[in-house]
């Protein structure tokens, strides 16, 4: 396999809004980002990939782009960005940053300019149809495509007697890349960022940029199924030209958001021969948040589940692709609240996770103040939440469908994004040192009292002190990044247990996932080399045999040791 610099690192994401506020507003920002640099120097990340930044309107916490080569003025200025992408290459780090280019603002001058006439220049480079018309005279949209934020993908505009796309939310209209003019844009933006001296892109909602130009229904049993909206059927002709426009001249990292995109289509997209994307990353294994979700959550994933994804990734894969592996990120709930165990066990559980994640083949992701064991957030009433697709789940599904609001607030507080979005809590100190201000733009977890960075640094046997253990290990061995993988008890309800091979090294990681003992029942073609335990997140003396009783969310990673 050929090795990258990509493949070698570990990303860490940054929500700017919710990082640090260096200015009292409440509102994280650049120059709070460039004040927390020696933290994530030291905690030993590569890559850092910040989430949007751009001038916004805000409506979709800056995924709504209104100018894809300016700052939002509540995050700061160009010369801030210039001074933060300095500041990250002069520590030995990587800058990664958001390419939303599925649709942009409604406050773009692209579109303001888009809606004003049919035959304006602009027209196309948004996606426009005629209404139907229903039997008694109205005016329908015209298909029956749902918006990932509730209610119809489709927004009529009494000016132009028209409808626009929009996927996501009605001030997010999508981009029409039929449309050459259009495609030549994005790939000048992406241009001005690379030649700044970027070093690559997170490319939000990639799958879907090439749209059905016949605007069909759903198919027959897939109604409200947004996966459909991906695998479009110009859109690795849309990858290719990107690539063969921009990306070929610049070593940089590619990271493609592939919801809808199969294990089995995956190297379509990322495939050595393609020529289109360094790798991406799927949903298989997160929380599903679509709108009825919200009244009838889904079962969270047993062990057997997560090990099975896992392995269907790796399968497809193969020697051919590579992937952005993950557990927590902006759209998901907090890992530990999801997978681990928030009261007794804590500590060591979320220490499991890093374990596991770290030890795993593909580009590893870590969410900011996962390293410190963050937690959801009890929020006490929907009015709270800010997240858009909450709030417009909540206008379908309770007010207008008369859902029980008390069942609503209770599966966002197990499911919504913004508990991945609360500010970062960096001090037992108000608003958790997030701001010296006395508001804050979303609610601080109450928690920050007892998980906070500056006790998570004092303490060596800390979360954050396992995290940056782990990270130097993976470094350190090539192995957890080139090796080949092998899941030896798929089947196992409580043991999560795999090895990772290259060459004549191997790496065997284990870890309990339940609140009791569990017996480990290796292979005995395992169990009978010679292992030397070396990482574990209870304190252990080191040992050459391998453990075959595991204490509760205990992990453990032994390596070979030759005759």
């Amino acid at each position: 396999m050929t090795k990258n610099w990509w493949k070698e690192s570990v990303v860490y994401q940054i929500y700017p809004r919710s990082f640090k506020d260096s200015n009292g507003d409440g509102i994280g920002d650049l120059q709070g980002i460039i004040s927390a640099l020696d933290y994530l120097q030291a905690l030993g990340v590569d890559v850092l990939w910040l989430s949007p930044f751009f001038k916004s309107p805000n409506a979709d916490n800056g995924y709504d782009i209104s100018d894809y080569c300016d700052i939002m003025p509540e995050f700061g200025n160009m010369a801030d960005f210039d001074e933060l992408l300095t500041g990250v290459h002069q520590r030995g780090m990587k800058l990664i940053i958001d390419l939303v280019v599925n649709h942009s603002s409604d406050e773009h001058f692209w579109f303001e300019e888009s809606k004003k006439s049919k035959d304006n220049p602009y027209r196309d480079y948004y996606i426009w149809q005629p209404p139907q018309i229903g039997e008694n005279g109205e005016k329908l949209p015209p298909n029956d495509w749902c918006s990932f934020f509730s209610g119809s993908a489709w927004q009529y505009d009494d000016n132009t007697d028209e409808y626009y796309l929009h996927l996501f939310a009605t001030k997010q209209p999508d981009l029409n890349w039929e449309n050459p003019r259009l495609r030549q844009e994005v790939y000048d933006l992406m241009h001005f960022w690379l030649k700044k001296g970027i070093d690559g892109f997170r490319m939000d909602v990639i799958a879907a940029i090439s749209k059905d130009t016949t605007f069909p229904n759903f198919p027959e049993g897939r109604y409200g199924d947004l996966s459909f909206y991906a695998n479009g059927p110009r859109l690795h002709e849309f990858l290719q030209e990107m690539y063969e426009k921009v990306l070929k001249h610049y070593d940089c990292m590619t990271i493609g958001e592939g919801f809808g995109v199969s294990a089995e289509q995956a190297n379509l997209y990322v495939g050595t021969d393609r020529q289109e994307l360094n790798m991406i990353y799927h949903f298989d294994h997160a929380v599903p948040r679509y709108e009825h979700c919200f009244l009838k959550p889904e079962p969270e994933f047993t062990l057997p589940e997560i090990k099975a994804i896992f392995g269907k990734w790796e399968t497809a894969l193969g020697d051919i692709g590579w992937q952005n592996v993950y557990f927590g990120n902006h759209d998901n709930p907090r890992i530990v609240s999801r997978l681990g165990n928030t009261a007794e066990f804590h500590a060591v559980s979320a220490k499991l996770l890093a374990l596991i994640l770290l030890a795993q083949r593909g580009t590893v992701g870590i969410y900011q103040g996962d390293e410190i064991g963050m937690t959801n957030c009890p929020f006490d009433a929907v009015a709270e939440y800010n997240d858009l697709q909450v709030l417009n789940a909540y206008q379908v599904l309770v007010k207008a469908q008369g859902g029980d609001e008390q069942q609503f607030l209770e599966v966002c507080n197990r499911i919504a994004r913004d508990h991945a979005r609360t500010p970062m809590q960096w001090r037992n100190t108000p608003n958790a040192g997030f701001t010296e201000g006395t508001q804050t733009w979303l609610k601080v977890n109450p928690n920050f009292d007892t998980i906070n960075v500056e006790d998570e640094r004092q303490n060596p046997h800390s979360i954050w002190h396992f995290y940056q253990k782990l990270i130097h290990f993976r470094q350190q061995n090539p192995v957890l990044t080139y090796g080949t993988y092998c899941d030896l008890l798929p089947d196992d309800v409580h043991i999560y247990a795999f090895t990772r091979t290259l060459g004549a090294e191997e790496v065997l990681i284990i870890g309990n996932f339940s609140s009791e003992n569990q017996t480990v029942l290796l292979p005995v073609s395992v169990k009978e080399q010679r292992w030397k335990g070396c990482i574990g997140n209870y304190e252990v003396e080191d040992s050459e045999e391998v453990a075959t009783l595991l204490r509760p969310f205990e992990g453990r990673i032994f390596v070979t040791v030759s005759a």
